[in-house]
């Protein structure tokens, strides 16, 4: 955990980076428009953009027990869909954004269903590659979910393709799997089954020109 102590330290020097940042670029960090940009911009960094650096996933976990004969799914699969997904890409500090999927066969101790979403939020509020993000969501549930098989998939769009280079609003998809959903290519395609029927169908006219 990082201690407010050395918080407000980030903080202070952020601010002055941000300020070296606007005038690098050309502007004026003093005039009104962008006397409290510095600031802004500070705060969002550390205390949402970035804030995963500062948080163990582990403070999130909350289990319940289950008897695994009542489980009522012949396939055993658990199914937590549409995850908000919300990062920033290492390479130009741009956002990339859109959903995660987790498919996984339950052990008699499972998570609370918000306790997906802090998870995968906690290693997206990082500096980070869509790829990694996957392995690292992946590893850790993996672990901790005592689970005999999982998937994680992220589909997302990443800004720096919208604003820059090609300009257009490509999305990318990575998909990884553990155990039995490695090994178990039917259960894998039902997991599939499962994602692909339930996806939500968003609307992207705004992203067209």
């Amino acid at each position: 955990m990082v201690s407010e102590e050395d918080l407000s330290d980030r903080f202070e020097k952020l601010k002055n980076v941000v300020r070296d940042f606007i005038k690098l670029i050309g502007d004026n960090p003093d005039r009104p428009e962008l006397k409290d940009t510095p600031e802004r911009v500070a705060r969002m960094w550390l205390w949402e953009l970035a804030s995963g650096y500062g948080k163990d996933p582990d403070e999130h976990l909350k289990y319940f027990y289950v008897n695994s004969a009542n489980y009522i799914s012949t396939n055993r699969l658990v199914a937590i869909l549409n995850i908000p997904v919300r990062s920033i890409c290492e390479h130009h500090l741009l956002p990339f954004y859109g959903n995660a999927y987790i498919v996984y066969v339950p052990s008699n101790e499972v998570f609370g269903l918000s306790k997906f979403a802090r998870v995968v939020d906690v290693f997206a509020r990082r500096l980070q590659l869509q790829e990694r993000l996957t392995e690292e969501v992946a590893d850790y549930l993996f672990e901790k979910l005592k689970t005999e098989g999982l998937l994680v998939m992220i589909e997302a769009i990443h800004t720096c393709a919208l604003i820059r280079g090609v300009e257009e609003p490509l999305s990318m998809v990575t998909l990884t799997t553990r155990g039995e959903l490695s090994t178990d290519i039917k259960l894998r395609e039902e997991a599939l089954r499962i994602i692909r029927t339930r996806k939500p169908r968003k609307s992207l006219w705004f992203l067209k020109p």
